[in-house]
C-alpha cells in the first residue's frame, strides 16, 4: 500500500498518464504546424492570384483607354442601321 498516493493511482499509472499526455501534446504540435503551413500556403496562393487579377485589370484598362484614344483620332464615327433606310450615328456631336 506504500505505492498508493493521495489520488489512489499508482506511480506507474501516473507515469503512463504523463507519457500519454506528452505524446498527445507532441502530436497536437505536429498537426498544428502542418495546418499552419497549409494555411500560409493558401494565403500566399490567394495573394498571387489577386495580384495577377489586378495586373490583368490594369492591362485591360490601358488597352481600353488606348482603343478609345485611337477611335477618337481616326475621324470615323460609329453608325448603326436601325431598320429600313434609317441609320443612327454616334459620337459625331462629342468632338470639339
Amino acid at each position: 500500500m506504500n505505492q498508493m498516493n493521495r489520488g489512489g493511482a499508482t506511480i506507474g499509472m501516473k507515469a503512463l498518464a504523463w507519457t500519454g499526455g506528452l505524446l498527445a501534446t507532441v502530436a497536437a504540435v505536429i498537426i498544428g504546424s502542418v495546418l499552419t503551413v497549409f494555411a500560409v500556403t493558401t494565403v500566399v496562393v490567394l495573394a498571387i492570384m489577386t495580384s495577377a487579377t489586378l495586373a490583368f485589370v490594369a492591362l485591360a484598362g490601358r488597352a481600353k483607354s488606348k482603343a478609345r484614344a485611337r477611335a477618337a483620332d481616326d475621324g470615323v464615327i460609329e453608325a448603326r442601321k436601325v431598320g429600313g433606310h434609317h441609320w443612327v450615328a454616334y459620337g459625331w456631336n462629342e468632338r470639339r
